[in-house]
């Protein structure tokens, strides 16, 4: 244990490998009915080709060591009433010395990889846009990060480590980046730690569930009640709706009974991969999981899936320095805190990027009541996992929210993204 930082580099050890065949090997799979698709879950025949690949044609060490091409790192941070957890984090800085520090959050079931793309692009460095010090932790319980020991750790503990981290890196003052889990705790973050730490955040994913109300909020409140809905909007509610009857029974379970649930995702590869393959698919935006080479297509119904990037994604899950039990319990805490209910508010800037195929995609008066929004922006296509799917697009938008011209320019001290 160290609170100084400590370089990293992913080395699975070959036991870990051979366990994982021989299970893969044993895997029993269920029956399935005739022409059922995916209206009862992730289709038999994708399972088995997944499986199949994983066990016989999947290089566990090729991925390794393209991962290992990311600077990573581990550091020592010390959690009140929790002790102290060792935490694993990409650490990617500009060669522009007033570039922003850029704090990127994933979620479930993600992992820091949900970066990768957008390294190369947030840290390049132009007179036309802003440059970011990139830093993107493993949440703790997450990827090769140290998991907590003991129940209570909610959503004020993840916002405490990350904010420790970025402040024992020297960034004393700092933006936030996120999705899914990762936009809940930028929102904590941005309650507990704005105005100091925290300048500004942006989030791609608004978990707002219900119209802004005249007691709550009257200036919005009346906003939506004289803005009608765009199409985009009407389709997203729809999307919501969807997600509301067909795709939560996971965040039930991992809010209620995630150890019962947890023995089969430390125990079968093949149920884990089913449990977070599902989601990989259904919460895209058609999105092609395919490899380098583009080898290997798999017929699938909506597109080629080609299976190396889901297997490196479910690989990290199994892999994991806790392993994958440890990823469903923040649903669990942050429900029976009821931290939700309590939904955190503050006025530093807030920018919003809206993907048509996102879980809860509200519009926009619905979406205005996660903080004090300063920048806005609409895309025609992308999903849930918008820093993997439509990096591009989310670069931009982060770029503009803090280049020249933009709301939120200059929010950190002498840090303007841009050399002078």
């Amino acid at each position: 244990m160290s609170d100084t930082e400590q370089s990293f580099t992913l080395s699975v050890p070959e036991g870990d490998i051979d366990l994982l065949k021989k299970k893969l090997e044993l895997t029993r799979f269920p029956d399935e009915l005739g022409g059922a698709g995916w209206d009862y879950g992730v289709p038999l025949a994708d399972v088995q080709r997944l499986v199949v690949r994983w066990k016989e044609h999947f290089n566990w060490r090729d991925a390794e060591a393209k991962i290992n091409k990311i600077p990573q790192f581990m550091r020592d941070i010390e959690v009140e009433g929790f002790g102290s957890l060792n935490i694993h984090y990409v650490h990617q800085k500009s060669e522009v010395k007033n570039a922003v520090p850029l704090l990127f959050l994933h979620g479930w079931p993600g992992h820091f990889l949900e970066v990768q793309k957008l390294l190369p692009i947030l840290t390049a460095a132009s007179p036309d846009h802003p440059s970011f010090h990139v830093v993107a932790p493993s949440l703790p319980g997450y990827g090769f990060s140290e998991a907590p020991a003991k129940p209570g750790f909610c959503g004020a503990q993840y916002a405490k480590v990350a904010n420790k981290l970025m402040i024992a890196l020297g960034y004393k003052e700092y933006v936030v980046q996120g999705g899914d889990w990762g936009s809940f705790i930028a929102r904590t973050l941005a309650h507990m730690y704005g105005h100091k730490s925290v300048k500004a955040w942006h989030t791609n994913f608004t978990p707002i569930r219900q119209p802004p109300s005249l007691r709550t909020h009257p200036r919005l409140f009346f906003q939506h009640l004289f803005t009608p809905y765009t199409d985009a909007e009407r389709a997203g509610l729809k999307r919501m709706q969807w997600f509301n009857e067909k795709g939560r029974g996971y965040f039930f379970e991992q809010s209620t009974q995630p150890q019962t649930l947890g023995y089969s995702l430390a125990d079968s590869p093949a149920g884990l991969l089913a449990w977070i393959y599902e989601k990989l698919v259904v919460w895209t935006d058609q999105y092609p999981w395919d490899d380098d080479e583009g080898k290997f297509p798999i017929p699938h119904p909506c597109w080629s899936l080609i299976v190396n990037l889901v297997l490196t994604w479910i690989s990290i899950y199994w892999f994991s320095r806790a392993g994958p039990t440890a990823s469903t319990r923040i649903y669990y805490e942050v429900t029976a805190s009821k931290e939700y209910a309590k939904f955190a508010w503050s006025s530093i800037p807030c920018g919003l990027s809206f993907f048509p195929q996102e879980l809860v995609a509200v519009p926009r008066t619905w979406a205005r009541q996660v903080g004090n929004v300063v920048f806005e922006s609409g895309h025609g296509s992308g999903g849930h996992f918008a820093a993997h799917e439509r990096p591009v697009e989310l670069a931009a938008d982060i770029r503009a929210m803090f280049g020249k011209g933009g709301p939120a320019f200059g929010v950190v001290s002498e840090r303007i993204g841009y050399d002078e």
